[in-house]
C-alpha cells in the first residue's frame, strides 16, 4: 500500500545541470527591492538615492551602494532599499514615496558591533566579528541580493515580515495560500499555521514567499533551500513569518542567500518574481521542451488522472472508461500484488491513455515480512542500505515501517547491482509507459552516517534528481512524483499532491480509520473511496477558495502538471466538489480520481463530463505560462486567470451570488480562438 507521508519535503539541486539544453526564455523584467527590514520604518526620504534606470537587458542599471554611517542604500527596481548594518533590518522607499518594511532585525540574536562597510563596485561588505558572520549585498537584476556567510556552525533567524494590520502573506503551501495578517482564523490554533515551521526543502512547494500591503509588496526568494525553514508566529492578533537558516559545514550551508524584490499589490507577485528569477538563470524547463524529448508527454494534455483498483485495472474496465467518454487519461495503480496486466495496458494505449505504476525507492523492510512489494529489495539492501544517524542508529521508516533507504547507497551500488534499473524494468514489464515515483521529489531529505554511504542533504537531493532524470530522459517514461517542489520540476512531467495545501489536522483525520476509512476491501479501499466530511477548520484551511492562490501555477504552469493528493481524490470529498472543479478550470490543472469495483461507471461518467469541458482548455494552454490572476471581488469569491498572454481567460464564481451574467458555482472560459465563452456549472453537470 502507498502510505501517506506526514511531513513532505522539497528542495532543488544543481538546476544548471538539470536543465542543460533547455531554451533560455526571454528575460522578464523584475521588480526588485531590498533585504531584511527594521520594524520601525524611516519616513524621511532625504537620505534615499534617485531611482535606478532600466538597463538594456530588462534589469536595472545601478550605481554603487551609498553608505550613511550604519546604513547602506541600494537602488533596486521600484525604489531604494536601506539596510541597517547594526540589525540586518531594512526599510524601503518606493517610487511613489511610500515607506515599506521589508524585514525585521535578525530575530532574538545579538549580532554584535558590525565592522566597517567596504564598497567594491556595486557590492557592499561588512562583518559581525563576534558572530563570525560576513555579509555581502548587491543590487542584482533589480533585486537586492544579500548573502550571509558564517565561519561557524550556528543559526540565524532572518528575514522576517512586519505584521502590519493591513498586510497579507502569500505562502506557497501546496498551490498557495493568502493569509491576511490580522485574520482571526489564521491567527487561531485551528488554522494550524501559527507556531508552525516548514522547511523550504520540506513543507513548501516554492522557495519564495510574499508580503503585500496596500499598493506595494515584497518578494522573498531563497535560491538554495537546504538548511532554511519558514516559521510563523502570532502576536497581538497578527501573524508574521520568519526565515531560519542553519549554517553547517557538514551540510554545506555556510552561505545563505536571500533575494528581495519590490512588487505590486498582486497576491501572486512573489510567484511571478520567482518565475522571472528561474527564467533569468536558465532554470526553467518547459513542457514544450520535454515534449520534444518525449512526444508521449503530449497525451497528458487534456488528460484527467486516476488510480485504478479492482476491475478498473482490467482491460474490460479500461474499455468501459473509453465507452463512457473518457478521452485522455493518466491511469496509475498501486504497488500491490495485483498490477495491471499486459492486456489492460495495451487496451489503455489503444485509447491514448498513459499507464504508470506507483513505486517508491524510499522504504526498505525485511523481505519475509514487508507490507508491500515496493519495500522488498534483493540481498542485504535491508538493512545494509538503511540511513543511520551519527550514533549508528537506523532511521526508522514512515509509520514505523522498516527504514528509510539511503539514496547514496543505491547510487554507489547501481553500476554493479542494478537494483533501481531492475526494479523499473520489473514494474513496467507489462508495457507501462509512465512512472510515478513516490516521495523522491517531496520526501524528507536526509543526512546519512551509514558506513560506506555517508551523505548530506544536498547529496541526497542530487541523487534523487539523478535517478528521476534517468527514468524521464533515458528510459523515456512520462514521470511523476509526489508534492514536487520547484527544484524537481525540470525532471518531471506531473506532480500529484502539489496542489493540496495540507494542514496538520489532515494527518490526524487520516489516521482515524473509522472516519477516513482503512485499506479494505481490496477492490475499493475505504481509505481512498469512503466519502468524508472535513471538519470546518480543516476545510477552510485547505479548500476555501478565498484563501487559495495559484502561486505554484504562476511560477510553474507550462513546466509541470500539478494535481491534488491521491488519497484526496475528487470523489472523496463531496462538499468540496464544486470548488475543486472550479479551481481545476481556473488553474488549468486536471482533477485526480480513484476508480474501483463499485464506482467505475458512476465516477467514469462524471470524469468524462468534466473532461469535455477541461480537455480543450488544457490542450490549448497546458504548455503555456499563467500570465494573469485577479480577485475580482473584495471577498475573493470571484477570481480570474489568464494563460499564454490572453490565449485563455477563465472567470470562476465561487460565491452564491451572480457576478454579472455568471451564476454562483459556475465558471466561464474564453479561448482567444473561439467566438463565445464556455460555461460549466459542476453541481448541475450530472443532474
Amino acid at each position: 500500500m502507498k502510505h501517506v507521508e506526514s511531513k513532505r519535503t522539497q528542495t532543488y539541486e544543481a538546476r544548471h545541470s538539470d536543465v542543460a539544453g533547455a531554451t533560455r526564455r526571454r528575460r522578464v523584467r523584475t521588480y526588485g527591492i531590498a533585504a531584511a527590514v527594521v520594524l520601525t520604518v524611516t519616513t524621511a526620504s532625504a537620505g534615499y538615492l534617485a531611482m535606478a534606470e532600466p538597463s538594456a537587458d530588462g534589469g536595472t542599471r545601478t550605481g554603487p551602494p551609498q553608505v550613511h554611517g550604519s546604513t547602506v542604500d541600494f537602488t533596486v527596481h521600484g525604489g531604494v532599499a536601506r539596510v541597517d548594518t547594526g540589525s540586518l533590518g531594512v526599510t524601503a522607499r518606493t517610487d511613489d514615496g511610500a515607506s515599506l518594511p521589508v524585514s525585521g532585525a535578525a530575530a532574538g540574536q545579538q549580532l554584535g558591533k558590525p565592522g566597517k562597510v567596504t564598497v567594491d563596485g556595486r557590492t557592499a561588505r561588512w562583518s559581525y566579528p563576534a558572530r563570525k558572520l560576513t555579509v555581502t549585498a548587491v543590487s542584482d537584476r533589480g533585486r537586492l541580493r544579500m548573502t550571509v556567510h558564517s565561519d561557524a556552525d550556528q543559526k540565524l533567524s532572518w528575514p522576517s515580515t512586519a505584521p502590519d494590520a493591513g498586510g497579507a502573506l502569500q505562502i506557497p503551501r501546496g498551490e498557495g495560500l493568502r493569509v491576511p495578517v490580522s485574520d482571526t482564523f489564521w491567527n487561531s490554533a485551528a488554522a494550524g499555521l501559527k507556531d508552525s515551521e516548514a522547511e523550504l526543502s520540506g513543507g513548501l512547494t516554492l522557495p519564495a514567499w510574499g508580503y503585500t500591503r496596500g499598493k506595494h509588496g515584497v518578494s522573498y526568494i531563497v535560491p538554495e533551500e537546504v538548511g532554511t525553514s519558514l516559521g510563523f508566529a502570532s502576536k497581538g492578533g497578527r501573524i508574521s513569518s520568519t526565515a531560519r537558516h542553519e549554517f553547517s559545514r557538514r551540510e554545506q550551508t555556510r552561505d545563505y542567500t536571500v533575494h528581495f524584490s519590490l512588487t505590486g499589490p498582486s497576491p501572486v507577485s512573489s510567484a511571478t518574481d520567482y518565475r522571472a528569477y528561474l527564467d533569468e538563470h536558465g532554470m526553467l524547463s518547459s513542457l514544450k521542451q520535454k515534449i520534444k524529448e518525449n512526444p508521449e508527454i503530449t497525451r497528458m494534455l487534456g488528460a484527467m488522472h486516476a488510480y485504478a483498483w479492482g476491475d478498473a485495472r482490467t482491460a474490460k474496465g479500461v474499455n468501459e472508461l473509453r465507452k463512457l467518454g473518457v478521452s485522455r487519461l493518466w491511469l496509475g495503480y498501486d504497488a500491490d500484488d495485483q498490477p495491471m496486466d499486459k492486456q489492460a495496458v495495451q487496451a489503455a494505449k489503444r485509447h491514448g491513455y498513459l499507464v504508470g505504476p506507483y513505486d517508491s525507492y524510499a522504504n526498505g523492510q525485511p523481505a519475509e515480512s514487508a507490507d508491500n512489494p515496493s519495500s522488498k529489495w534483493p540481498g542485504s539492501v535491508y538493512p545494509d542500505f538503511c540511513i543511520r544517524n551519527w550514533k549508528g542508529e537506523i532511521k526508522e521508516g514512515f509509520g514505523g515501517r522498516g527504514c528509510y533507504v539511503s539514496s547514496q547507497a543505491f547510487k554507489q551500488a547501481e553500476r554493479g547491482k542494478h537494483y533501481l534499473a531492475d526494479r523499473a524494468g520489473k514494474m513496467t514489464a507489462n508495457g507501462a509507459d509512465s512512472y510515478f515515483l513516490d516521495v523522491d521529489a517531496a520526501g524528507e531529505l536526509f543526512s546519512d552516517s551509514g558506513k560506506g554511504h555517508r551523505m548530506n542533504k544536498k547529496q541526497d537531493r542530487a541523487n534523487r534528481l539523478e535517478r528521476m532524470r534517468k527514468l524521464a530522459s533515458e528510459d523515456k517514461f512520462v514521470l511523476g512524483s509526489e508534492s514536487a517542489g520547484a527544484w524537481a520540476a525540470p525532471v518531471l512531467t506531473f506532480n500529484h499532491g502539489g496542489q493540496t495545501p495540507v494542514a496538520d489536522g489532515l494527518w490526524k483525520l487520516e489516521n482515524d480509520k473509522e472516519k477516513w476509512g482503512g485499506y479494505a476491501p481490496q477492490g475499493e479501499p475505504a481509505f481512498f473511496f469512503k466519502q468524508v466530511k472535513l471538519p470546518p477548520a480543516l476545510a477552510k484551511a485547505m479548500y476555501d477558495p478565498r484563501c487559495r492562490l495559484p502561486l505554484y501555477e504562476t511560477a510553474l504552469h507550462g513546466s509541470v502538471i500539478n494535481t491534488d493528493r491521491w488519497e484526496m481524490p475528487y470523489n472523496k470529498l463531496p462538499d468540496q466538489k464544486t470548488d475543486r472543479a472550479l479551481m481545476s478550470a481556473l488553474y488549468n490543472t486536471p482533477l485526480n480520481f480513484t476508480l474501483g469495483d463499485e464506482n467505475l461507471t458512476s465516477t467514469g461518467k462524471e470524469m468524462a463530463a468534466l473532461q469535455r469541458y477541461f480537455a480543450p482548455l488544457h490542450k490549448a494552454v497546458g504548455t503555456e505560462r499563467m500570465t494573469g490572476y485577479q480577485r475580482l471581488t473584495g471577498d475573493g469569491t470571484v477570481q480570474r486567470s489568464e494563460f499564454g498572454d490572453g490565449k485563455l481567460t477563465v472567470t470562476a464564481n465561487f460565491g452564491a451570488k451572480r457576478y454579472g451574467s455568471l451564476p454562483g458555482g459556475c465558471v466561464t472560459a474564453k479561448l482567444k480562438t473561439e467566438a463565445k465563452p464556455q460555461r460549466l456549472c459542476p453541481a448541475k453537470l450530472l443532474s
